[in-house]
């Protein structure tokens, strides 16, 4: 019997601590991977969702709120903008592209946009099939909308009235699916695309039109400070700069990830405490089965060896356990969750959870040290003679 089979029947000895060791390190470590996981995925789609969009123009309110329901399509917008104003606010020479946004339908959860091909290019969109909307109520959908509700172009859907509820259904006006988006992995994989004319007609808009938002591209530096300035100043709408509201959305939301991180790692260390206390406890009772084991030729250094290769399954068995349960605890999250948009994906792996093993094992290491010197230390004559 090799000394990876004594361990392992050393800590199968006591099955309750085993239980409780591992769960108190596979909870800790579950809740440092959830926590690196899903922050990684919400700063990459800030990013990615936010690349090529300098300023962000809307209805007065709060820029947070402008930014979440313009570019992420999370919240609800802080209302609409005239046509005319958007439209005199794009010839502005300070103004390199704008790009037009109309909100307020959705189709089984995800959000109906009103655009035009300037929404293409800003994000490179491309088509896996059919072709981009020509005429209203022509539709282009993204990649997991059409996984998700089996869609495929030519099929029509029925949009529904609102962000998020299917009761109030459009069942006056079909919307015909004309192509599908490749996966990108932004906010586009999970969006209905279609004409401004479509939004406005679907919603009887005789007169003045109105928009919700523009997506603003620079024209120069010197736009990045007099643009937001002027808008926000001389007219009847705010500017909101993406670069600066996701910074202040990552401030408040960062005080309870930090409290959730410190308790994770306080689980951890509380682990390593149990682990220690186990294993000291367990040399004590197996004090006798040690001397007998060095009487029959093993040496300190395998004694040694055996109780630091104990804490150290112990805390790595707890790890793997730990990464496996925070994957399949974020995939269950994100399939639930009612958001397509915000929605968090399991099947994501990170080069950096090899630091939460390393971790695991470095508390094994240490909370199995001071056992071991004491099982190295263990006077043989002086225990046997105890029997």
């Amino acid at each position: 019997m090799n000394a990876f089979q004594i361990s392992w029947k050393n800590l199968k000895a006591n099955r309750l601590t085993l239980v409780l060791n591992l769960l108190l390190i596979a909870f800790g470590t579950g809740m440092l991977a959830m926590l690196l996981l899903g922050m990684n995925q919400v700063g990459e789609r800030l990013r990615d969702n936010a690349r090529g969009v300098d300023l962000v123009v809307g209805a007065k309110g709060s820029p947070l709120q402008l930014i979440l329901s313009s570019i992420y399509l999370i919240d609800f917008p802080t209302g609409n903008i005239s046509e005319e104003d958007a439209h005199s606010l794009s010839a502005h020479p300070m103004v390199k592209k704008a790009v037009p946004l109309a909100l307020g339908d959705n189709y089984a959860g995800f959000r109906i946009v009103g655009t035009d091909t300037g929404y293409v290019s800003l994000y490179g969109l491309e088509l896996e099939a059919g072709h981009f909307w020509v005429k209203p109520f022509e539709i282009v959908i993204g990649a997991e909308v059409a996984r998700a509700q089996g869609l495929k172009a030519g099929d029509r859907i029925y949009g529904s009235h609102g962000l998020t509820s299917d009761e109030d259904l459009h069942d006056d006006h079909p919307y015909v699916i004309t192509g599908v988006l490749k996966k990108k992995g932004n906010i586009a994989d999970n969006l209905v695309l279609t004409s401004l004319e479509s939004v406005w007609e679907m919603h009887g808009t005789d007169g003045a039109r109105e928009i919700t938002s523009m997506l603003l591209q620079y024209r120069s530096r010197m736009a990045m400070v007099a643009l937001p300035a002027m808008i926000n100043r001389s007219t009847a709408m705010q500017a909101a700069s993406p670069a600066k509201e996701s910074a202040r959305l990552f401030a408040l939301i960062g005080v309870g990830v930090d409290a959730v991180r410190w308790f994770a790692v306080a689980l951890m260390l509380l682990a390593g405490v149990s682990v220690f206390v186990s294993l000291y406890n367990s040399l004590r009772e197996r004090v006798y089965d040690l001397a007998v084991m060095r009487v029959m030729g093993a040496s300190r250094e395998a004694i040694f060896a055996m109780i630091m290769l104990e804490g150290t399954l112990l805390t790595t068995l707890g790890s793997l356990a730990g990464i496996l349960l925070g994957h399949v605890a974020l995939h269950a999250i994100g399939h639930w969750q009612g958001s397509p948009q915000a929605r968090m994906d399991g099947l994501y792996f990170l080069p950096e959870e090899a630091w939460l093993l390393a971790a695991g094992l470095l508390i094994g290491l240490v909370a199995a040290l001071l056992p071991a010197i004491q099982a190295y230390r263990t006077d043989i004559s002086e225990t046997m003679s105890k029997i």
